[in-house]
């Protein structure tokens, strides 16, 4: 494939962008090589620059499960966009957005509309630190929940130390009110508790994590998270941003059977356009301005083009009845596909997959956390990526994200996919 125009526009685009980026993964740090610059995208496909069709296994990371400029939400926004496009003030929509997700998502009475997943998460732990009244949180490392200064925290020398900032400008009085665990390691977990007993607010987790490649929830740990935090007073957060409304209706919670007391969405909820949210029971929700003492505030927050979007988005999938089986049929699919042509080219790696996330890890053991992802072949893996590149397959640019499955394609577009990677991992 031709690549020129993408090259130009990178290089212009390092003059006046750090990095000539606006979110760090897009640069193809990770694997080499130049970022593609998308001109449009249609169903399941990308177009670039240069005229080049790609298969997109991204879907900007999460939101498109039926697939991109999915009409009803594209004529939603037009429709909007025509009467205005921020007022600042209540809008009609709002409240029907949030009575569509209530009504969707098991043990939420309210939520709140933010601009992103990070703005969600951050407001979360705040509202988790004002109703318990305590400071301190439990994160678990490879779990990401945006960039707010307090998740952005590695682990300091032995388990139960204060975290230490990993990058410049958090400050290490915020990073000691962030305790870091093992993701999958209940006993982990239990040990930060009692070491810090009647101090911790909540405890935030991916319940299906994204952001080390996808890593289910080994059986019983979200349920003993559950318990944990209902013996020592804590929140338990579910970050949703990735699986909300992508894996059930109603989720995570949904889909296992497990109640959070506070869970961020994003991505999904906004259709496409820039949305988070918060959610909670009205006896949480109620501390929060302007009913309760914890202040949060957003001028776009609830803005019309992304409630219309999110709406239109919610609707269709909430009067679908058979979208989530469809999109776990395809994954399941490919994640066949993808196993018998990797075994039958005695290619190392291990596959995991909920619903229609999934990841492929170049490693021949369980990969349960972050410590377990990182030991995947990452030179593999940039083999893999840009060998795929060239058969016009886009998957995430980093061996530390999941994939996403969109119900716009077709098993032919499967079948072209396992068929590319049968024959890139004859080279690998």
């Amino acid at each position: 494939m031709i690549y020129q125009r993408s090259s130009q526009l990178f290089a212009e685009a390092e003059k006046v962008i750090p990095g000539g980026v606006n979110s760090p993964v897009r640069a193809f740090k990770a694997v080499g090589g130049t970022p593609i610059f998308v001109k449009s995208a249609k169903g399941a496909y990308l177009y670039d620059e240069d005229g080049n069709r790609l298969i997109d296994y991204i879907n900007s990371w999460g939101p498109m499960v039926l697939g991109h400029a999915f009409e009803p939400v594209v004529e939603a926004v037009v429709a909007k966009t025509k009467l205005g496009t921020s007022f600042g003030m209540p809008t009609e929509l709002e409240t029907q957005i949030a009575a569509l997700a209530v009504s969707m998502v098991p043990n939420i009475d309210k939520i709140r509309f933010v601009n992103s997943g990070t703005e969600a998460c951050m407001s979360a732990i705040r509202l988790a630190r004002g109703y318990t009244k305590r400071d301190k949180i439990i994160k678990f490392a490879g779990c990401y929940h945006g960039h707010s200064d307090s998740f952005l925290i590695q682990a300091g020398s032995g388990a139960i130390t204060f975290g230490s900032p990993n990058s410049p400008g958090v400050t290490a009085g915020t990073a000691k009110d962030t305790l870091l665990a093992r993701y999958n390691d209940l006993e982990n977990v239990a040990t930060l508790i009692e070491a810090n007993k009647n101090e911790i607010a909540a405890i935030i987790v991916e319940p299906v994590a994204g952001n080390m490649g996808c890593i289910p929830p080994q059986k019983g740990f979200l349920e003993g998270l559950r318990q944990l935090c209902t013996d020592n007073g804590i929140q338990l957060i579910f970050d949703e941003v990735m699986t909300g409304f992508r894996l059930a209706k109603g989720g995570v919670q949904e889909l296992f059977g497990i109640q959070a007391d506070i869970v961020c969405f994003g991505k999904v909820i906004g259709g496409g356009l820039p949305v988070g949210a918060f959610a909670a029971r009205s006896a949480i929700m109620n501390h929060l301005t302007p009913l309760g003492p914890v202040y949060q505030a957003g001028t776009l927050s609830g803005n019309p083009l992304a409630m219309a979007a999110g709406l239109a988005m919610l609707q269709a999938l909430n009067d679908d009845a058979t979208i989530f089986q469809r999109l776990e049929e395809k994954t399941a699919y490919l994640e066949a596909g993808i196993d018998r042509v990797l075994t039958a080219n005695n290619v190392v790696f291990t596959i995991n997959r909920v619903g229609s996330m999934i990841s492929v890890h170049f490693d021949a053991d369980p990969v349960v956390d972050f410590q377990s992802a990182a030991k995947g072949d990452n030179e593999t893996f940039k083999k893999f990526f840009h060998g795929l590149l060239r058969e016009g397959i886009y998957i995430a640019p980093s061996a530390y994200e999941t994939w996403f499955i969109t119900d716009a394609l077709t098993y032919e577009d499967l079948d072209f996919t396992i068929q590319a990677i049968d024959k890139v991992a004859k080279t690998l």
